[in-house]
């Protein structure tokens, strides 16, 4: 259904897809779309769970806003291997302000979407979302 406030319905894809990256692990990272002719979140690419961070990155484009979530796997200081999903808002500066405003009325209805998020991670350019930041985050 679509929000109120932004008019942006999310596509059942969107969460199909969310719960195989949580339960299956099937892919490493979704990027979504919002397709504003459709007013709804579409699914635009799927990582691959051999995927990398740096694909991950190379697929979210320069200039143009995108919300995506990232399975981040990690060893705790104790050598026990674990796991967080990653939200990200990814707003580059270069954006057009009509698709930052959209992207950010319509993010929190779309998060609540996505049952499992951990953390949430907003970026404005690459160095906001490094690896280094999500070791950060997790820990």
């Amino acid at each position: 259904m679509a929000n109120a406030a932004s008019g942006m319905a999310v596509h059942d894809d969107c969460k199909l897809k969310f719960l195989e990256l949580k339960a299956k692990r099937t892919h490493r990272f979704i990027i979504f779309k919002i397709e504003e002719k459709q007013k709804q979140v579409l699914v635009e690419k799927l990582g691959e769970p051999t995927h990398t961070y740096e694909d991950f990155t190379a697929n979210l484009p320069a200039e143009e806003c995108r919300y995506a979530v990232y399975d981040y796997e990690f060893m705790t200081e104790e050598n026990v291997p674990k796991s967080r999903i990653f939200f990200v808002a990814w707003s580059p500066d270069t954006a057009k302000v009509r698709s930052k405003m959209i992207y950010a009325s319509s993010k929190d209805r779309f998060k609540r979407e996505l049952d499992g998020i951990q953390v949430e991670l907003q970026a404005t350019d690459p160095t906001e979302m490094s690896l280094e930041v999500f070791q950060t985050r997790v820990n």
